[in-house]
C-alpha cells in the first residue's frame, strides 16, 4: 500500500541574489512536503503575485528586508491574512531582530543557517510555530519583562487607586461624569469627588492633562 502523500507547503522565495534564489528553490523544491511557487527579486508586481498565488510562507532575504520589508509586510498581511514570513541571512543583531518581530515575522534565520535549516524553519512556521536563535529568543523574554516592569513602575509612580485607574480609562473613552456615574452605579457627585482627588494627586489642571499623564506612564493605553 502506497504511503500517504504529505500536503505541500507553498513557499514564495523573495531574494535579490539570483544564486541564492536558485539554490534555495532547488533545495526546498526537493522536499516532498514543500513546493516553491515562485522565486523572484523585488519588483512592483510582488504584492499582486503573492495575492494571486496565496502561499503559506514568504521567505525573504536580508537585502529585501533592509530595502522594503517594513513597507511591504502590512499590505501583504492584508492581502494574504494567513501568510507566514521568514527572514533569511540575517545578522545576529538585537535591534534588527526586534524590528522583524514587531513587523510580524515568524522566522529569523542567521547568515550561517543551512538550506536544511531553512526547510525545517518552513515546516515549523507553517505549523504556527516560530523560529529564531536561542540568544535572540532570550531577548524577547527580557523585552517583555522590561515592558511589564515599566508599566508597573508607571502605575506605582502615579499612586492611583484601582478606582482612579478605572476612572482614567473611562475619561479616555470621552465619557462624561454623568455617563461614568451611570456605568459604575455611583452618584454623579461621587464621581466628581473621585476625579477631583485624582487631579489633585497628579497635579493636573484638568481631565485631559490627567489623561495624558496616565497615557505616558502606561496606566491608560
Amino acid at each position: 500500500m502506497a504511503a500517504e502523500k504529505l500536503p505541500c507547503i507553498d513557499v514564495f522565495l523573495l531574494a535579490e541574489n539570483r544564486l541564492l534564489r536558485e539554490a534555495l528553490a532547488r533545495v526546498l523544491g526537493s522536499k516532498d512536503d514543500i513546493r516553491v511557487v515562485a522565486a523572484v527579486a523585488l519588483d512592483e508586481t510582488l504584492i499582486s503575485r503573492i495575492t494571486e498565488l496565496q502561499p503559506k510562507i514568504l521567505a525573504l532575504d536580508s537585502s529585501v528586508f533592509a530595502r522594503a520589508a517594513l513597507e511591504l509586510i502590512p499590505p501583504l498581511f492584508e492581502a494574504v491574512p494567513n501568510l507566514k514570513i521568514i527572514s533569511l541571512g540575517m545578522d545576529n543583531d538585537k535591534d534588527t531582530f526586534l524590528r522583524c518581530v514587531r513587523a510580524g515575522i515568524s522566522g529569523y534565520l542567521l547568515k550561517e543557517a543551512s538550506a536544511n535549516e531553512v526547510a525545517c524553519a518552513v515546516r515549523t512556521v507553517a505549523e504556527d510555530g516560530a523560529v529564531c536563535p536561542s540568544n535572540l529568543c532570550n531577548i524577547l523574554f527580557q523585552q517583555i519583562a522590561s515592558a511589564s516592569a515599566r508599566l508597573y513602575r508607571g502605575k506605582a509612580k502615579l499612586g492611583l487607586t484601582r478606582r482612579e485607574q478605572q476612572l482614567a480609562k473611562m475619561i479616555g473613552l470621552n465619557l462624561s461624569n454623568k455617563e461614568i456615574a451611570s456605568q459604575l452605579n455611583l452618584s454623579e457627585q461621587t464621581v466628581k469627588n473621585h476625579i477631583h482627588r485624582m487631579l489633585r494627586k497628579l497635579g493636573a489642571p484638568d481631565r485631559l492633562s490627567a489623561l495624558e499623564m496616565c497615557r505616558v506612564e502606561g496606566v491608560v493605553a
